[in-house]
């Protein structure tokens, strides 16, 4: 792995972690708003992400990691999917703090995307 993959790996590690504290209060909000349905499925991707960024960090293998990360490829998408939809259905008075969560989710998908072409590209 190169010097840049390296930096990205841990800018990515970190980033998701960060991104799942987010999403973690981000979905007390909700739920103390009485949205109990979606903030759970926004939870469950939103927190998959840095896990499977994680167990990536371990993979047995060059194909393991380039799945795990696939996988969180798709967590993210999903979170991204889900915080659009809460921003069209609801009138969320944090709309800042959705604006925030989608941009970090956008980049969070960036990464990813670059390194999952990356590792199987080589």
């Amino acid at each position: 792995m190169n010097k840049l993959a390296g930096m990205s790996k841990f800018l990515l590690k970190d980033k998701s972690y960060l991104f799942a504290i987010s999403i973690i209060k981000f979905c007390r909000e909700l739920q103390n708003q009485r949205e109990y349905i979606l903030s759970k499925q926004l939870l469950r991707s939103g927190t998959a992400i840095g896990a499977l960024v994680r167990e990536a960090e371990f993979g047995q293998s060059r194909a393991d990691f380039s799945h795990k990360l696939s996988i969180a490829l798709k967590e993210a998408n999903e979170t991204e999917y889900w915080l659009s939809l809460l921003r069209e259905a609801y009138p969320i008075h944090s709309l800042s703090d959705l604006s925030h969560l989608q941009t970090e989710c956008k980049e969070l998908i960036a990464i990813l995307v670059a390194i999952v072409k990356k590792t199987k590209s080589t």
